[in-house]
């Protein structure tokens, strides 16, 4: 009998293991009419490589603290994920200015750079393009990711009980472990089965934002599509929506 899933990076791996070409989080964003689907194998390919840069670029160690400036997103989903591969704590909206390192949108430069280590700049363009003009002092995320492994192996094991993420406006950090447990627990209450696909519209800036969009899906071997900026979809637009994706759930 295979071992359970204990982290999040473990349920990525799950998903690929099982189907890779299964759409796994497919992104709109209602503001630009942008609409991204990553398979398993995508995510996991954007995942990996994301890893290789936090450990070799970027020199990131196991416990160190990144301050995670993103909005409800895939390449924030792609971070979760690296962030649990690598074993570096992800302290969603968690102030700059104590952590090692900071990844930040482009609304929230400013802050990031009370950081004093390796900053991060995304410009969450439509298929993940490159700023036009890169923020003095920051990495573009989409120059120097294309160039890292499509394979991960950490240089130090990162297990279950490793700390992986701090819920925004939440003090206790979470294991990967306790991380996916919350998110199973999420995921009966809110009653999904085994692969669900899950439409979520809640921002990245609470733990239940996370869970339903992103956590409690992969928790249950199924999948999301998440949507942003779309508070002024009427009822007919998005049911059509959920008609298109084949969702299950939607969670407000």
């Amino acid at each position: 009998m295979s071992t359970p899933p204990r982290t999040p990076a473990d349920l990525l791996r799950s998903a690929l293991d099982q189907d890779p070409s299964r759409p796994l989080v497919t992104f709109y964003d209602d503001a630009t009419g942008e609409r991204v689907e990553l398979s398993a194998a995508t995510l996991a390919n954007w995942t990996w490589k994301t890893a290789n840069l936090l450990q070799d670029e970027l020199a990131a160690e196991p416990g160190d603290r990144l301050a995670l400036l993103l909005p409800a997103h895939w390449q924030t989903a792609v971070w979760l994920l690296a962030c649990s591969a690598a074993g570096v704590v992800a302290d969603v909206h968690g102030d700059p200015a104590g952590a090692a390192l900071v990844v930040s949108g482009p609304d929230s430069l400013a802050a990031a750079r009370s950081c004093g280590g390796e900053r991060i700049a995304l410009s969450l363009l439509p298929l993940g393009a490159r700023f036009r003009e890169r923020p003095e002092g920051f990495l573009d995320y989409a120059a120097e990711v294309p160039g890292q492994g499509d394979r991960f192996v950490p240089y130090a094991p990162v297990g279950p009980e490793d700390p992986f993420l701090l819920p925004p406006g939440e003090q206790e950090t979470l294991t990967g472990d306790a991380a996916v447990g919350r998110a199973l627990a999420d995921a009966e209450a809110m009653g999904l089965e085994r692969g669900a696909r899950v439409l979520s519209r809640r921002p990245y800036d609470t733990w239940d934002g996370l869970s339903a969009g992103l956590l409690a899906p992969l928790a249950v071997g199924g999948s999301v599509v998440l949507c942003r900026n779309s508070a002024a979809l009427d009822a007919s637009a998005l049911g059509k929506r959920s008609e298109d994706e084949r969702v299950t759930h939607t969670i407000d």
